[in-house]
């Protein structure tokens, strides 16, 4: 589905669909240029389980990542695949849910 600019042209958002957590470096540039929290940052244990990033767990975290928050936010600008270091997003135009 195209959507309009404010002059008229055409427009086709791609959405955010995925992060490869091997790939991320956890970087937060995407983070930054995205004002929606579409993604957050956690941290990888030893186990390769996502943990939530607080002091008391920083010793069992092993690397930072960025991953899926909000998806629903996204709308589609891009800005984060631009500024991604690693070229670690999946992106995509709008797809049909299904019921």
């Amino acid at each position: 589905m195209s959507h309009a600019t404010r002059d008229g042209r055409l427009w086709q958002p791609d959405f955010l669909q995925a992060i490869d957590p091997g790939k991320c470096i956890g970087c937060g540039r995407c983070y930054k240029v995205c004002g929606r929290e579409v993604m957050t940052l956690k941290g990888l244990n030893e186990d390769g389980d996502l943990v939530a990033l607080d002091d008391d767990e920083d010793d069992e975290v092993e690397k930072k990542i960025m991953v899926m928050n909000d998806v629903g936010a996204c709308i589609g600008c891009g800005a984060c695949a631009r500024v991604c270091p690693t070229n670690c997003q999946t992106h995509a135009p709008e797809q049909a849910e299904a019921a």
